[in-house]
């Protein structure tokens, strides 16, 4: 049986190899700087054989938002959650070049939440139309239509 994935391990090896990546991280989860998300991502991707994106969601704290971001190993059965902070207006780097699985999840986090991801190939919405004013699962929302 494999070892689990321990979240203060995963912190030590990234810090090792990406300084000032890591911001915090706890029993469940490792927090990461959002300018450093894809170059974590893809050394999790690479080296802990994190090969499966099995979502990412985004939750509005009024101040900023956060990422969370699930992946597995298949080949280990291991998990690991990754999170990340991005101000309202922030562009957080696409990993879809990483784990194709991704572009309709940001997509659908573009549409609803309003965050915007870098370098995605084709950052549009998905559920609401062109025109439709706002994102809808942001807590500011319909205030913030009148802003878009």
């Amino acid at each position: 049986m494999t070892k689990p994935l321990s979240p203060s391990e995963v912190a030590r090896q990234i810090g090792g190899l990406i300084p000032d990546a890591v911001t915090d991280f706890d029993e469940t989860a490792v927090f990461v700087r959002s300018e450093a998300l894809f170059q974590v991502a893809r050394f999790l991707k690479e080296n802990l054989d994190l090969d499966y994106l099995a979502s990412i969601t985004a939750v509005d704290y009024f101040e900023h938002f956060e990422l969370i971001y699930h992946l597995t190993s298949m080949k280990k059965n291991q998990s690991l959650v990754l999170k990340t902070r991005c101000d309202k207006g922030e562009k957080v780097p696409s990993v879809v070049s990483l784990w194709q699985g991704a572009d309709f999840q940001e997509r659908d986090i573009f549409d609803l939440m309003g965050i915007a991801f870098s370098g995605h190939p084709n950052l549009k919405r998905i559920f609401l139309w062109d025109g439709f004013k706002g994102h809808p699962l942001r807590k500011d929302w319909p205030k913030n239509a009148a802003q878009d």
